[in-house]
């Protein structure tokens, strides 16, 4: 299969160090969070999955309800994503995910179905699915 878009992303320096796109519009300095002992003064990897997803799921979410009953406009959904990291019991670390998602000008009902549906095709949800538990949380206005 085809990939619709594909990117590269450079990292040198690991979570003290520094990440660049091949196309040069993103370069960040990275830093380990206070919260970890680091210094925090810069964005990490855990900021970049949370702002990435949440932005994709938005974007789903856009994309199935062009093909609801009720529309939405893409400024009546907000996502917020939530990423943190935890020890496992192998030594290792994993992610957890929570998505708040709020959707102007529809029912609960109708945001719910919605929001299952751009679950079910968002590519971050299916890339993690099995693997990373996802909270989703979904309110109305």
């Amino acid at each position: 299969m085809t990939a619709l878009y594909t990117t590269s992303v450079t990292a040198v320096g690991g979570r003290a160090g520094t990440i660049k796109s091949d196309d040069g519009l993103l370069s960040l300095d990275l830093a380990l969070p206070k919260e970890l002992g680091g210094a925090g003064n810069a964005t990490n990897p855990e900021q970049l999955f949370a702002a990435g997803y949440a932005a994709c799921f938005e974007n789903a979410v856009i994309h199935v309800s062009r093909n609801a009953s009720a529309k939405v406009k893409d400024d009546d959904i907000l996502v917020v994503g939530t990423v943190g990291i935890q020890p496992n019991q192998t030594g290792g670390f994993v992610l957890s995910v929570a998505l708040d998602v709020t959707i102007s000008g529809l029912d609960q009902t109708s945001a719910e179905d919605i929001v299952a549906q751009a679950h079910a095709v968002c590519p971050y949800s299916n890339a993690i699915k099995g693997n990373i538990d996802v909270d989703i949380t979904v309110s109305v206005n």
